[in-house]
């Protein structure tokens, strides 16, 4: 029997009807061409086998790597790439993936910001998350949650919480409540690719300091005239901001 390891942030899902919910919630259909962070010890892996004839996974825990393989059959196809997720290369020059896991939280946030670096081969992703890092993503403008996370994510993702997944249908069951959400990349891009870097840097400068105002944080890149030159109060704190907000400072930086 494999025991979790701490070092891979290893939380195995073992409730049969949390992963059947999970399962449906992803609705996968045969033709999908299907990728799954850290599938363990397949508990999301196997039901998904049973509705697609060819799925990927990525696991970093060389001791599973052989009892993954072992879920070829003749009908049914699993590639299993042993790979850090944090250095893997999800676009695929074949046919746009689907992203789905269950991914450790502690390397969660840097991991959907590697994803988001990759998404005009994305087709939408699915994720089992620490609840506060899912409420982050999906906060509003306005919400003392609204931050960096929420900013990049929302710039690029429509999001949406599905299933608020309680400690105990893990084990080991960590000391989190977690939450399943589902990420479905914008038909067009709300920032233009000329201004990716930009957009990121305000982002950065905006939210290092949450509750401090505008004008603290922006100090080094605007003047407050500036500022108020394109209509935003820079008294106001970061997650008052607007993606639009964002955007439009993005602009007079670039400029």
């Amino acid at each position: 029997m494999h025991r979790a390891r701490k070092r891979f942030g290893q939380n195995f899902l073992v409730d049969p009807s949390i992963i059947q919910s999970l399962v449906s919630a992803i609705a996968p259909k045969n033709a999908d061409h299907i990728l799954e962070i850290g599938p363990g010890l397949g508990a999301l892996t196997k039901p998904l086998l049973t509705k697609v004839d060819h799925l990927e996974v990525v696991e970093l825990d060389r001791d599973l790597i052989q009892q993954l393989q072992q879920l070829n059959s003749a009908d049914k196809t699993i590639v299993v790439h042993q790979h850090d997720a944090l250095e893997f290369d999800f676009s695929s020059p074949n046919k746009p993936r689907r992203i789905v896991g269950n991914l450790p939280y502690n390397i969660s946030t840097p991991l959907i910001f590697h994803l988001l670096d990759q998404l005009p081969l994305i087709v939408d992703m699915h994720f089992m998350l620490q609840k506060e890092v899912v409420d982050k993503m999906c906060a509003p403008s306005g919400s003392r949650s609204f931050g960096r996370l929420s900013a990049m994510v929302q710039s690029k993702c429509m999001t949406q919480q599905l299933i608020e997944v309680p400690a105990k249908s893990f084990s080991p069951a960590p000391k989190v409540t977690s939450a399943f959400v589902r990420l479905t990349p914008h038909g067009q891009r709300l920032v233009a690719p000329e201004l990716e870097a930009a957009f990121k840097t305000i982002v950065q400068h905006c939210y290092s300091q949450p509750r401090k105002t505008l004008t603290n944080n922006l100090k080094k890149l605007f003047s407050n005239d500036e500022i108020v030159a394109i209509g935003i109060d820079p008294s106001i704190r970061p997650q008052q901001l607007t993606l639009n907000n964002l955007l439009a400072l993005a602009k007079i930086y670039q400029e």
